[in-house]
């Protein structure tokens, strides 16, 4: 889990909402109630209300055309103030809210606030975003709402810089800055406020954390400073810095995280609701997580939207179901998907660590696959329990550092399976394999392998692994080459059955559901073969070396250790 960004001051409010499964159900705000300064609070609100939003016929204000939710947030973003220690209370917002929400309009209206309200001279504020279009969008926003005042208050003291996304004060000299995000965003920066718009763009991004740590932390010094994140759920699974924040602002809501800042207003379904697919299907709880609606979002557009993805296949479901309900995308909803995947969630065992398998199994097959510089080397570990004699799986993998640069748009997915401990990125070129190595002869020694194939390696570039485990003493039949492509159709089918049926347990690691939610059929005739062709730079070599595990497994080894003798490749 990520770090929560903690700014400086007194000692922080309870900004947990414990009860928001319940205030979802009464349609009650998601805000917690807390000490506010009501008048700091209604100055905002009064502000915000005023603004007009350009791209909507009729250019309504904010007051006739925003809903109460945000309202809320407005007013304890703004109004969260400590008078005897002149100190902001709360000096982050993280909010998710399904797509259509308003969100590039609202965030712009609270940045215009924020300016309206600001003494500093010479205050830096930024509002950022992950594609030029959202910034664009932002800008066009805040500018149109600038023109629009009724009152011409706005027009005299902002002037819009068109050319380069700025508006300046000019009674404070303070400039909003509204720019598409990248690393230059913190060059000198020292901002009295920020806020990133649809932080989910920004998961594959593997300097984004990085980039907001030194954004945030230059704000220790400004003490009315904050800094928001508005943002949808990702239509992939969450990864990087939008997984990090997503766990903390879900950690500070359920009270697991205290002694923070950070306002964490999340419009989404339960875990449990998310996983139960006739409850989410069901338009009667959209309205729930839909705080927008019949505002900038209607039902029956929903309905038939809905309806369209269901008729074009998985992909456009998940796709539509992440954005519009913000249903984290889990295993099976992808298009072409593994037949297992539905049931791999639901087999997971955290408790199922490389050791407890050791302890539990009486006899242990052993798979290995992948290794060259652009891929992982994936080792898998089955072990037959032996009071159920169900199948019991761990998997690890090793990922070079030239991976991080070859393959960008899964670099920051690679250091979230680091940082769980899935997944190793060796300092030196061999590691890996003396890695593998070492955990083959460990379960070699406690006598659980079987004299014949007992490891099971992808013929082809597996020269480093038998050449080292030769050297340990561990050659002949236990070593076994593992024919892939449709050869494995017969291994697939073998443990979607065991999943199914709840004979095949795993460790629930985060590893084996990102190589299992990214593996792709392709029908070859009656068979079934999954490629690393077909699943593009999405890695799936951990589940390969599962594959090849379960191909020994299969074989029924009886549990007995004796010398090992002669190398043998079966293809």
């Amino acid at each position: 889990m990520g770090q929560a960004h903690q700014l400086t001051g007194p000692s922080p409010w309870d900004l947990s909402c414990p009860d928001w499964e319940q205030r979802l159900r009464d349609g009650r705000s998601l805000v917690p109630d807390l000490p506010l300064d009501r008048a700091r609070a209604d100055q905002a609100v009064g502000i915000f209300k005023k603004l007009r939003i350009p791209d909507v016929p009729g250019t309504p204000t904010l007051g006739d055309a925003a809903g109460q939710w945000i309202l809320d947030i407005v007013a304890a973003m703004f109004g969260a103030y400590d008078v005897a220690t002149a100190t902001r209370m709360i000096r982050g917002l993280f909010l998710l809210t399904p797509k259509k929400s308003a969100k590039t309009t609202y965030g712009g209206a609270i940045m215009l606030v924020a300016m309206v309200l600001n003494r500093r001279p010479l205050a830096e504020l930024l509002l950022t975003a992950p594609s030029h279009e959202i910034s664009d969008k932002a800008f066009s926003q805040v500018a149109g709402m600038i023109a629009l005042d009724d009152e011409g208050y706005l027009q005299k003291r902002f002037h819009a810089r068109d050319h380069i996304k700025t508006i300046e004060c000019r009674k404070t000299k303070a400039k909003l800055k509204i720019k598409t995000f990248d690393a230059s965003i913190v060059t000198g920066a020292v901002p009295a406020a920020a806020l990133i718009d649809e932080v989910h763009l920004l998961g594959g991004d593997a300097q984004a954390e990085a980039i907001i740590a030194q954004l945030v932390g230059g704000m220790v010094s400004v003490p009315e400073a904050f800094w928001g994140m508005i943002t949808t759920q990702s239509f992939r699974p969450p990864q990087g810095i939008f997984k990090s924040e997503l766990q903390v602002a879900r950690g500070i809501r359920d009270g697991r995280i205290r002694n923070v800042d950070t306002l964490s207003v999340l419009y989404e379904f339960s875990e449990a609701q998310q996983k139960d697919e006739t409850f989410w299907k069901d338009p009667a709880h959209w309205p729930l997580i839909t705080p927008n609606l019949n505002r900038s979002v209607w039902l029956p557009t929903l309905i038939k939207d809905f309806d369209k993805a269901v008729h074009k296949g998985a992909d456009a479901l998940a796709i539509w179901a992440s954005q519009h309900l913000n249903i984290e995308i889990g295993l099976g909803l992808h298009s072409g998907g593994w037949a297992g995947a539905p049931f791999w969630e639901r087999r997971g065992d955290p408790k199922l660590t490389l050791e407890e398998l050791l302890r539990r199994s009486e006899i242990v097959t052993v798979g290995v696959d992948g290794g060259g510089l652009d891929d992982l080397l994936g080792l898998g570990v089955i072990g037959r329990d032996r009071e159920t004699k169900a199948w019991l799986h761990w998997g690890k993998a090793w990922a070079h550092r030239s991976v991080l640069e070859r393959r960008k748009d899964i670099a920051a997915k690679l250091l979230d399976l680091e940082k769980a401990g899935d997944l190793t990125i060796p300092e030196r070129l061999g590691d890996d394999v003396d890695e593998v190595v070492s955990i083959v002869c460990d379960i070699y020694e406690r006598k659980l392998l079987p004299e014949k194939g007992a490891i099971g390696v992808d013929p082809v570039g597996i020269d480093a692994i038998t050449t080292a485990l030769d050297v340990e003493g561990i050659r002949g039949d236990a070593i076994v080459g593992v024919s892939q492509g449709w050869r494995l159709s017969g291994t697939i089918k073998s443990v979607e059955r065991r999943l199914a049926e709840g004979s095949f347990l795993h460790g629930a690691q985060p590893l084996m559901a990102w190589a299992v939610g990214n593996a792709k059929i392709v029908a070859n005739g009656n068979a079934l073969n999954i490629t690393k062709a077909v699943s593009g730079s999405a890695k799936i070599d951990p589940l390969m070396a599962l594959f090849d595990a379960a191909a020994l497994m299969a074989q029924n080894p009886q549990p007995e250790q004796k010398a090992l003798h002669q190398l043998i490749i079966i293809g």
